[in-house]
C-alpha cells in the first residue's frame, strides 16, 4: 500500500497507562500523515504472569491462580480508568473483562487437568496482547481517531506448531488484503496483536522468540508497506551494550545482514527470523526508542550506500554451553560423528552459535543457549548410545563456565590483519581465547572465553576496532 507505515511497540512502550498515551500519540502522529497499522505486545511482564498463573494451575495452586487473576484485572482496570472516563470508559472495561474471562476459563480448565495442554497455552498467553490492544484502540479513539483493535489470529495464518509456530505468507495475504486493506484505504487505524496467529482451520498459536516483531514485519511484508518502525525502551542499535561499554554508540544504519548476525548472537536487535519477511521486499526497518522519540533510532536496509571498513559492533552473550565430542577410536570416522551430531542439533531446532574442529584429532565443538542443552544432549546420546556404551566415542564434555563474543561488520571483508588485531586486543586482557569460528562471507568472527573475561574482552574488541562515540567537544 502506498506510503503505509507499520508501528510496532514492545512491552515498555505499552507498560502503563503514561506510556500507552506516548504511543497513541507516536500513532496518531503518523496517522495525520500517511495510512498506518500498529503492532502492539502486551504491557511489560504480564506475558510473564500470564505463563507464572498457567504453572500455578498445572501444580493444582488454585490460591495462586485466583491471586494472579486477581492483579492482572487489577492493572488494566486501574489502567483503563487512567486512561479513559465517561462511556467509552464502560465500554472498554467490559471488553476487557470478557478477555479475562476466557484467560480465567483457560487456567481453570488447566488447573482442572493438571496440565498444561499447548494449544492451551497458546491461546492463553495472547490474551496479554488483546488486552493491550483494547486499551490503545480505546485511547486512539478517544482522542478522534478511527482506531479498532484486531486480533492477529482472524488474520496472521500459521502451521501447527504450537509454541513457535511459522507464517503461511501467502494465506496471510489473502486476509490481510481482505481485513485490513479496505479499512486503511477508509482512513482507519488497525491496532493488531503481536506474537499470535492461528492454523488455517483456526486453531490458536504464538510465533515463539521475537514474536511481536516477527507479526510486525510479516504485516509489513504481506501490506507492501513502504517502512517498518519497531518502538523500544533504546535509542536504537548500538556498537556494543552500554552497560559494558558505557562510550558505545548508536548506529545510524546497519545492513539487514548485520542485523540478523547481532541478533543471533545475543544483541538486543529484531531476531533474525523477524528480517525474513522483509528482505525480499527490501522494506527498510527502523529500530526507535519510544521514551525518546525524537532521537533518529537506527535504520536497516539491504544495503548501505557507503560500508565503512572494519567491523560494525561486538555483542556477546553469557548463557550459553560449549559441547564437546571426540572419538576414541580411529575405527569412527570424525566427519561421520559431526555429521550425525549436526543432525541430532537439526533435530532439536538449536541454534549453533559457533562450530570448531580439529582436523587431526577428528574431534569439534559446537556452541549452544543453556537453554536447549537439556534437548540437544538427550538426542546425541540417543544418536550416539551405541559408540558411547562401547567408548569408540568419549563422553560428551560440556563446559558452562564460557561465553561468546562476536564481531560483526559487512566491512570485514578482505580486511588483512583484522582478526590477528582483534586476537592480540583480547590477549593483551590476559583472557584466553578457547575457540574461534568465522564464516566463509567473513560478516563475523564468533569467539568463545571464559565467561569471567567476556567483558573485559568485549571493552578490548569495541576500543581496538575504533568503535566508540566521537568525544564530545
Amino acid at each position: 500500500m502506498n506510503q503505509l507505515v507499520v508501528m510496532k511497540f514492545g512491552g515498555t512502550s505499552m507498560g502503563s497507562a503514561e506510556r500507552i498515551k506516548g504511543a497513541a500519540l507516536l500513532c496518531e502522529e503518523q496517522y495525520n500523515r500517511r495510512p498506518t497499522c500498529v503492532v502492539v505486545s502486551a504491557m511489560s511482564k504480564v506475558t510473564d504472569l500470564l505463563l507464572d498463573t498457567l504453572r500455578h494451575a498445572e501444580g493444582g495452586d488454585a490460591a495462586g491462580v485466583e491471586t494472579n487473576l486477581q492483579t492482572l484485572e487489577s492493572r488494566h482496570r486501574e489502567t483503563c480508568l487512567e486512561l479513559l472516563d465517561g462511556p467509552l470508559a464502560e465500554e472498554t472495561l467490559l471488553l476487557l473483562s470478557g478477555i479475562l474471562n476466557e484467560f480465567a476459563r483457560i487456567a481453570r480448565g488447566v488447573l482442572m487437568l493438571g496440565e498444561r495442554p499447548p494449544r492451551s497455552v497458546d491461546e492463553a498467553i495472547a490474551v496479554g496482547e488483546r488486552l493491550s490492544s483494547t486499551l490503545i484502540a480505546a485511547y486512539l479513539r478517544s482522542r478522534n481517531v478511527d482506531a479498532f483493535a484486531v486480533n492477529a489470529r482472524d488474520l496472521i495464518v500459521t502451521d501447527a506448531v504450537f509454541g513457535n509456530a511459522a507464517p503461511l505468507l501467502e494465506p496471510t495475504r489473502e486476509k490481510a488484503e481482505n481485513l485490513l486493506k479496505p479499512e486503511l484505504e477508509a482512513g482507519r487505524l488497525p491496532v493488531v496483536t503481536g506474537f499470535n496467529g492461528a492454523t488455517l482451520d483456526g486453531r490458536p498459536t504464538t510465533l515463539g522468540r521475537g514474536g511481536s516483531d516477527f507479526s510486525a514485519s510479516i504485516l509489513a511484508a504481506v501490506l507492501d508497506a513502504e517502512e517498518l518502525w519497531i518502538w523500544t525502551d533504546v535509542d536504537g542499535i548500538m556498537s556494543a551494550d552500554p552497560r559494558i561499554v558505557p562510550d558505545a554508540r548508536v548506529l545510524d544504519e546497519i545492513t539487514y545482514r548485520e542485523a540478523a548476525e547481532l541478533a543471533y548472537n545475543g544483541a538486543k536487535v529484531l531476531h533474525p527470523r523477524t528480517l525474513a519477511p522483509l528482505m525480499e521486499r527490501e522494506i527498510p526497518v527502523w529500530s526507535k526508542n519510544s521514551f525518546r522519540p525524537e532521537i533518529p533510532g537506527t535504520r536497516i536496509v539491504p544495503t548501505t550506500a557507503d560500508t565503512p571498513s572494519g567491523a560494525r559492533a561486538v555483542t556477546s552473550m553469557n548463557n550459553v554451553a560449549l559441547v564437546s565430542l571426540e572419538p576414541a577410536s580411529a575405527l569412527l570416522s570424525g566427519t561421520k560423528v559431526m555429521a550425525r551430531a549436526i543432525e541430532a542439533l537439526a533435530a532439536t531446532n538449536a541454534e549453533v552459535l559457533a562450530l570448531s574442529s580439529s582436523s587431526y584429532r577428528q574431534n569439534f565443538c559446537f556452541l549452544i543457549r543453556q537453554a536447549e542443552l537439556p534437548a540437544v544432549v538427550e538426542r546425541l546420546e540417543q544418536a550416539f548410545s551405541l559408540e558411547l556404551a562401547h567408548g569408540y566415542l568419549h563422553p560428551i564434555d560440556i563446559d558452562l563456565d564460557v561465553g561468546l563474543l562476536a564481531i560483526v561488520g559487512e566491512g570485514m571483508k578482505g580486511q588483512a590483519g583484522l582478526a590477528g588485531r582483534i586476537f592480540t586486543a583480547i590477549s593483551r586482557e590476559m583472557v584466553n581465547i578457547i575457540a574461534i569460528a568465522q564464516g566463509s562471507s567473513e560478516l563475523t568472527i564468533a569467539i568463545v572465553v571464559r565467561k569471567s573475561g567476556v567483558d573485559k574482552a568485549v571493552l578490548a574488541v569495541h576500543r581496538e576496532c575504533g568503535l566508540s562515540a566521537p568525544a564530545a567537544l
